[in-house]
Formats: C-alpha cells, structure tokens, sequence
C-alpha cells in the first residue's frame, strides 16, 4: 500500500510531561488505555476517570496491574462525583476522551449519547472554572462532526459542523458547546480550552462492538466468516497512537505558547488521502490472522453511515509541527503483531509499552 506519511516532526517534551497533574476521561476505552500508558511512560501523574470497561474483554485490564495512575469508575454525567474527583486530584492537564463512540450504539440510545458526549463534558468544563493551577484541557471530539455531503472532499477545521446519525450530532454539538463555555467562562482566566477532531483509528487491543479489526479478529477466534456492512466506505485510517501523540502535542502547544498562535480546533488525521476501504484494510487483516475466506456483505437492516469521509491536517502541521509518522503497512503491520502477541500469551503490558517505544524512536 502506498504510505500516509513516513516522517514525523512530532515534539513531545519529556520535561513538560514529568511529574505533570493529568486527568484523563475515558482511560478505560480503547484509545484512553494507550493514551495512559503513553502519559505513564512520559512520567505524568495520570489520575483516570471513566466507566468500568466493557466486559469481556479490555485493554484497561490488561494494563491495570503495571500503570502507576490513580482510577476512579464515575459516570461524567454525575456533576457531583466529577467535582469531587477533580477537586480532590487538582489537574494542571485535561485530556477529555471519555465519550459513547459508537455510531450504532446511538441509535439504539440516543439520550445516553447526547446526555455523555454534550452534558457529561460540560460536566468537565463546569467542574474547572476556578481551578486556579489549570494550564489547558483538550476535548476530544471525531472526524464525523461536520456537515458531510459525502462528495471526497477532506474537511478542514473551518467547514460547518453538522451529522446525521445521533453520534456524529452528538459530537458537534459537543464541539459547539466547549466553544460557548470557553468564551463565557475562560476568556479572563487566559486558560486554553480546545477541541481535537482525529480520524478512524485503528490498533491492538480494541474489543469494542461493530468496529472492523475488533471483529476481524473476533471472527479469527471462533473460525468465522467476517461480515462487513459498508465494504466501500473510506476513511481516514491512523494508528491509535497517531492521534495520542497529537493531543499530547497539541496540550503541550496550548500550556506553553502565546494564547494568539494556537488553533482552538485541529484535525488530526493521515497525511495525505490515500483512499482505503473498509474492505482494503479487512483483506489485508484476515490475511495477517490467518482468515482464507472471503468476508461477506451483512444482511439486515441497516443503519445510515456515511461512506466517504477524510481529514485536512494541515492546519496541525502548520501550527504543531505534527504530522503522522506511521504508513498505512506499518500501521497495519503494528496491529496485527500486538493480536498477535495476545494470542501468544505474551506480556501485553511489555508489548503495548514497546509500541509506544517504537514510536517514539526508542528502540533503535
């Protein structure tokens, strides 16, 4: 496959993270376990808030035993149990990811979708106005939070938001409404409060219901046909630890630079528009995980998804430096070796943090 982007002028300082005061929402999901881990190895004092992990399986629980954070199971709605949690850790850093992420989930709980994604993080925000040590949040929102006529285009930051699934609404009136509360509330305070729209992200160890590589291996196990609903949907495809690395560069961006050179919106996707289907990308893995059969088109009812969608990040690249580093075969590559590794019993606490060390350049 031809690449994303080979190079990296990713600059995370070590310094800036060591010893840091970091609430992180949502460290029991997919991208909040790697997000930690990540921090942990920065040397951030990472104190997570979430719901408990999905059963049966999670990354979180994987990891537990070996990360060095303080974990607190809360649901972000709970204005009260939000306050206290973060009164009591005093944050310097805000990553916010806890969210509903599914897109089909919402349509069988909407309000549980909108009350998490739009009340839950003005829960957050509402919690910090008069935390006098904060020195920047970041609310992590998605690529699916504009207005999408579906014609290829990539979205830049200044396009309209919109969405027609109750997930993708969901996310830009979450969008809109940190906008509102930055200005209402923080503009005095000269505190950054930010938003971050990252592309479909992909790596090892995502269990998560109707996500592609999650059910490709799901499907390895049991000796399955994989099913797919929407083999040629595109999207922006990055390894998880693609967008991690922009949020955190983009929080250190905010904490450490003039209040005027920082975009209080950012794409974070591939860095050119290398077009891979749903169906590239499930050929390419049930190959890797030893599936010789053919997927299958899944019958039945079917819930609206957009099929074309992609990133402009150029803007991140302009203002942060940030580009991804990881091409569509390494990134495949990665995730496939760390289910893999899980299939062999091996230590996946070791495994996942010599990803990161890989990406970072310190395994050379």
């Amino acid at each position: 496959m031809a690449g994303l982007g080979l190079m990296s002028a990713n600059q995370i300082n070590k310094e800036f993270w060591y010893g840091k005061r970091v609430l992180l929402t949502g460290h029991t999901g997919f991208k909040g376990a790697w997000a930690a881990t990540y921090l942990a190895h920065l040397g951030a004092d990472v104190t997570g808030i979430s719901l408990p992990p999905d059963p049966p399986r999670s990354l979180h629980d994987m990891l537990k035993q070996k990360l060095p954070q303080k974990s607190y199971f809360a649901d972000i709605r709970n204005r009260t149990a939000v306050g206290d949690i973060i009164h009591e850790c005093k944050p310097q850093i805000i990553l916010h990811m806890a969210a509903q992420a599914l897109v089909r989930r919402s349509y069988r709980f909407p309000l549980d979708t909108y009350e998490t994604n739009v009340i839950g993080t003005l829960n957050i925000l509402d919690s910090v106005k008069d935390l006098s040590c904060l020195q920047a949040v970041l609310v992590v929102t998605s690529d699916k939070v504009y207005q999408n006529n579906e014609d290829g285009r990539p979205f830049t930051e200044d396009d309209p938001l919109g969405g027609d699934d109750p997930y993708s609404s969901s996310k830009a009136a979450c969008e809109i409404a940190t906008a509102s509360f930055a200005k209402s509330f923080f503009t005095g305070s000269k505190i950054p409060i930010a938003t971050a729209r990252a592309g479909n992200v992909i790596g090892g160890g995502d269990f998560s219901e109707d996500r592609l590589i999650p059910d490709i291996w799901r499907a390895a196990e049991k000796g399955e046909v994989v099913k797919l609903r929407y083999p040629n949907a595109t999207r922006p495809w990055q390894h998880v630890l693609e967008s991690i690395s922009g949020y955190l560069t983009y929080l250190q961006a905010l904490a450490t630079s003039d209040e005027k050179q920082i975009p209080r919106a950012l794409n974070f996707g591939p860095d050119n528009q290398e077009v891979l289907t749903v169906g590239n990308i499930a050929n390419s893995i049930q190959r890797s995980f030893g599936i010789n059969s053919d997927w299958e088109l899944e019958e039945g009812p079917e819930f609206a998804e957009k099929s074309a969608l992609a990133l402009d990040a150029s803007l991140a690249r302009k203002t942060l430096g940030w580009r991804a580093k990881w091409n569509s075969q390494l990134t495949l590559e990665k995730t496939v070796t760390w289910y893999q590794a899980l299939r062999d019993k091996q230590d996946m606490y070791s495994y996942t943090l010599s990803q990161i060390q890989d990406y970072l350049g310190e395994n050379k």
